[in-house]
């Protein structure tokens, strides 16, 4: 998968992706990424990317001049399977949409700053509009590492164990079942004994049930 990210603030993007399984992904050549720094495209000897609003109000807003053109310029290079705009107004990225963009080959992510793109953007360029939440950050480059991180890891040999990624809370609508490791007994503390019973059949069920439990408890939203 090659991701282009489109930003004012590369250096912000630097260490998401300098560690842990995002690093590991990259060193694997399973995923690239590629920082596009806006300014290079900027307007003027001073490169500008942003201007006032038309009618008045508080905040500058990221021009469409810069922006078509960074986007007509790495269109040039490649097919894009989707040109994705990070903004707080978008659909709420969810694991089904994971799942979904980990299929495919390119993708350019645009990070939204000050009070937004020119609209025009958005009816010309942008396939798509995801939020990570209903909270409005500084800028759209957070929200865009989280979209990477959460759809890189879903590629096949990311992880090393692939199983991994589909017992991952949301898969089937549910979240995840409460997970122990040792020591068996922590200050009276004990592992339920199912799981220590090598039973792996009635182990499965009891963590399905888990689940289901605990959904109902903290996300009962997911089960309707």
């Amino acid at each position: 998968m090659h991701i282009d990210i489109i930003t004012v603030h590369p250096q912000l993007l630097q260490s998401p992706f300098a560690h842990s399984i995002m690093k590991r992904a990259i060193q694997k050549g399973l995923a690239t990424i590629n920082v596009v720094d806006l300014r290079n495209y900027g307007i003027d000897a001073h490169k500008k990317v942003d201007d006032y609003a038309f009618g008045g109000g508080a905040g500058m807003v990221m021009m469409i001049e810069p922006i078509a053109n960074c986007i007509d310029d790495l269109k040039s290079k490649r097919h894009y399977d989707e040109i994705i705009y990070m903004t707080p107004d978008g659909e709420t990225l969810t694991q089904n949409t994971c799942n979904r963009l980990s299929t495919l080959k390119n993708i350019i992510v645009l990070c939204g700053h000050y009070k937004g793109i020119d609209e025009r953007l958005r009816e010309h360029y942008i396939t798509k509009e995801i939020s990570i939440g209903d909270y409005v950050l500084s800028g759209g480059e957070l929200p865009a590492a989280v979209l990477c991180d959460a759809v890189i890891r879903l590629i096949p040999g990311v992880l090393n164990d692939e199983t991994s990624a589909l017992s991952d809370s949301f898969q089937d609508n549910l979240l995840s079942p409460p997970v122990y490791t040792r020591p068996a007994e922590y200050n009276g503390w004990k592992v339920p004994d199912i799981l220590l019973s090598g039973n792996t059949k009635k182990v499965e069920e009891w963590r399905h049930e888990q689940a289901i439990e605990r959904t109902k408890l903290r996300r009962p939203d997911l089960l309707q």
